[in-house]
């Protein structure tokens, strides 16, 4: 009597999605980063709308200028969405001096307090459960908010699975062959959302271990002086 058992004919028959060698060699890079570097507890903030803001304040300058203009609106109470956009701009920018570009930046965070208020009662509750596709087309029509800000925004302040693929990402793909050097923002983007488990917390994670890396890296080739990644 022949055997009824199903013939194993091919590998791809094993049910279950395919092996994808990119996925696994990205999270073998991530557990080396970690031991490396250790967790990162990204990013620095008491509240979301706290964190926000601080997306916004560190634009184009040093993390520590940002953190001290973030203290400055705490130790005046205006980390709360309705108090922030009741200060007058030009009283806001001087508030947040330390983080340089001040009036652009007071502009800025006018801008995206507003719309968190017109569209979300300023709640971050409502923006978690927005549709993330829309909702980040929208946030692009914020004025001053580009892509790299956005998405810090919806990852580390509103816990969405989108990846920052800042400068320092793009070079640590580069370095390791995962994408060509000159490979936009977008690209770098769409392109680890494909090949990651759609977490916030483990984009949270690598993101903040990625940017580590990058600044250990240029400390040691200032140190040696040479190039190179």
């Amino acid at each position: 009597m022949p055997s009824v058992r199903p013939v194993l004919r091919a590998r791809r028959t094993i049910p279950g999605p395919p092996y994808d060698p990119i996925k696994a060699r990205l999270l073998r890079l991530y557990r080396d980063l970690l031991r490396h570097h250790g967790p990162q507890d990204w990013w620095p903030g008491r509240s979301a709308f706290e964190i926000a803001v601080g997306a916004i304040l560190t634009q184009h300058t040093a993390w520590t200028s940002a953190a001290r203009a973030v203290a400055a609106l705490r130790r005046r109470r205006l980390l709360v969405p309705a108090r922030l956009a009741a200060v007058p701009e030009a009283e806001l920018a001087e508030v947040i001096r330390a983080a340089g570009t001040y009036r652009l930046k007071a502009r800025r965070l006018h801008a995206f307090t507003a719309w968190l208020l017109i569209r979300f009662d300023g709640r971050f509750e409502a923006l978690r459960r927005a549709p993330l596709s829309a909702l980040r087309r929208e946030l692009l029509t914020v004025s001053g908010l580009g892509p790299e800000t956005v998405d810090a925004i919806l990852l580390y302040a509103a816990h969405r699975p989108v990846f920052v693929a800042d400068a320092y990402t793009r070079r640590f793909l580069a370095a390791h062959r995962l994408l060509p050097p000159a490979t936009g923002y977008e690209a770098a983007r769409a392109f680890l959302e494909a090949h990651l488990p759609s977490d916030p917390a483990l984009f949270n994670e690598f993101h903040a271990l990625l940017v580590a890396a990058g600044k250990h890296a240029r400390r040691v080739t200032a140190a040696r002086s040479r190039g190179g990644w």
